[in-house]
């Protein structure tokens, strides 16, 4: 169970770990309400608010979330590349 910070999900996503994030609703511009949203969608963690976490841990069923694919930071880099001119 996690607030729903990027650097949080993604370490614990690629631990492989199940994960539920627990979004915040009074957070101005809540960037973390669209991560949590998409995270959701794909089927990687589930998602709840301060208000549903009981019932959402009473309910949940970890069995139906799918693993996060593992990064490729070395596509990321020959992309840098390419912007850059080094290629």
């Amino acid at each position: 169970v996690s607030p729903v910070g990027a650097g949080s999900c993604l370490e614990t996503l690629e631990e492989g770990k199940p994960l539920i994030v627990v979004t915040n609703e009074k957070l101005m511009n809540n960037h973390q309400l669209e991560l949590a949203k998409q995270l959701h969608r794909d089927g990687h963690v589930l998602c709840c608010n301060c208000s549903t976490l009981v019932e959402t841990l009473q309910s949940m069923d970890l069995s139906t979330l799918k693993p996060f694919p593992p990064g490729q930071p070395e596509k990321f880099a020959l992309f840098l590349d390419e912007v850059v001119g080094f290629q």
